[in-house]
């Protein structure tokens, strides 16, 4: 990665969700799992060192954050004594199972607890502690502790020694310090570093999949949101593209409100006379925007229709903005995202893009006064005004017709779950990765229809 992106990687709190995404870009890019928790836990090791223990207890959970803590119990073990309380036998993730076989030949003691009555057979470990490591449940735990976990909580808030928290104080269990990993999950935590390669929040990657959210098995129809396409007039194939787009990108219901039809049996067609639209058809039209979770606006629709542009701005609750549109007055909904190439860029904003990724990246965030810009270039960027992220899939048979209508409406669907700057990140990626799907077999020959196919398997098939 260009040493000259890491002013655009995060800083500060990041939620769970948002861990996960990098952890899980990190692994994509070859960092595993299991090296993270050696990392993490060797770093907490080194914070409970510094308090010259000469008796240490490490409680620990069955997820990773247990883990952690069984990480830190071996780089401790020819400090002191060293306990290490963790329910048994079964239901550990297989990174936590493997850190506990490790334990099994270190000079450590085990103590597997099963119910309550086993935690208070051990109250004396707590008594003589110098130091309790909470390592019970890590960011993606919820919810009050159960027994015999509870009873653990219970012991360590009863003794007057210091709780190192390993990532996130476990709910119930007070916290004298907590040692983050990587970044900060709350205020008053220090983070300390654990090896994750800068491009894992940079870029985009797999992990920010995770952020789409799944299906309920009692969802009825709409719960996947209702898109409304507004574009056509000069250019009728525009808005159908980008309704496929939203379609394939989980859309229960999408409706294409255009002056010609294209007949597909998957789209609801709401038809308006004329070659163009006009402020004639806005009755028609503000109708829809009511009803939809998103519209999607501008494929297609030329340069005599920006009144209608307008009066969806100011009604959509959430819109994607994109080609036509974008010109002045700039749409702007109550959340906005607007889809940019580098002409449409220069058109909004009177400035020419420089060639440097980093000076682009300047200019995109600086842009993103009113909503968030994803800007599409062979490394896209998206920016919110705050945060930037860049994505490098695609492929250049894209710079065929269409694709970037795809990626509008794929924006749209996503945009009826996620907040507006994740959409547009799962957008690009999604959409780059199913542009490369589909060069794959046709090579540039590959038209934007066929990039529609891949969508469901890049962005869904993936969870």
């Amino acid at each position: 990665m260009p040493d000259e992106l890491r002013e655009f990687c995060g800083a500060g709190t990041v939620d769970a969700a948002g861990m996960r995404v990098i952890e899980e870009n990190a692994m994509a890019l070859g960092l595993s799992s299991l090296q993270m928790m050696e990392s993490a836990g060797r770093a907490l090791a080194e914070v409970v060192r510094g308090y010259r223990p000469e008796n240490v207890l490490i409680l620990c959970g069955k997820g990773n954050n247990g883990g952690d803590g069984m990480v830190a119990a071996r780089y401790l073990q020819h400090d002191g004594e060293v306990h290490v309380v963790y329910p048994g036998p079964e239901g550990k993730t297989p990174e936590t199972a493997a850190q506990l076989q490790l334990l099994s030949h270190s000079a450590v003691h085990l103590h597997p607890v099963r119910c309550t009555s086993d935690v208070l057979a051990l109250r004396r470990l707590f008594e003589v502690a110098d130091v309790i490591v909470d390592a019970i449940l890590g960011t993606g735990g919820s919810g009050s502790l159960r027994e015999p976990l509870a009873a653990c909580a219970d012991l360590a808030n009863e003794a007057a020694v210091p709780v190192v928290a390993a990532d996130v104080p476990t709910p119930g269990i007070r916290a004298t310090r907590i040692v983050a990993f990587h970044r900060p999950k709350q205020d008053a935590a220090e983070a300390v570093d654990i090896g994750i390669p800068l491009e894992a929040e940079c870029f985009t990657g797999p992990g920010d999949l995770t952020l789409v959210p799944g299906r309920a098995s009692s969802a009825h129809k709409g719960a996947g949101g209702e898109v409304l396409v507004v574009g056509g007039g000069p250019y009728q194939g525009a808005p159908y593209l980008a309704a496929l787009g939203a379609l394939r990108g989980g859309a229960d219901l999408v409706r294409v409100a255009s002056t010609a039809s294209i007949p597909m049996p998957d789209l609801i067609y709401e038809p308006l006379a004329g070659t163009h639209l006009a402020e004639e058809h806005l009755e028609t039209i503000l109708r829809l925007v009511d009803r939809a979770d998103v519209v999607v606006c501008g494929m297609g629709l030329g340069t005599e229709s920006h009144a209608v542009v307008q009066a969806i701005a100011e009604n959509a609750r959430r819109a994607v903005f994109d080609a036509d549109a974008l010109r002045h007055p700039l749409p702007v909904a109550r959340e906005t995202i607007s889809t940019p190439h580098a002409g449409e860029f220069a058109r909004m904003t009177g400035h020419v893009l420089p060639d440097d990724l980093a000076a682009r990246a300047r200019s995109v965030r600086s842009a993103a006064r009113d909503g968030t810009i994803l800007l599409k270039s062979p490394v896209d960027i998206i920016s919110d005004g705050t945060r930037v992220r860049f994505n490098r899939t695609g492929t250049p048979a894209m710079t065929v017709g269409g694709t970037g209508d795809v990626l509008a409406g794929l924006a749209g669907a996503l945009f009826c779950h996620l907040p507006a700057f994740e959409a547009a990140a799962v957008a690009a990626y999604g959409n780059g990765r199913a542009g490369m799907r589909a060069a794959g077999g046709r090579g540039n020959g590959m038209a934007a229809t066929d990039l529609v196919e891949y969508i469901p398997a890049e962005v869904f098939g993936r969870r």
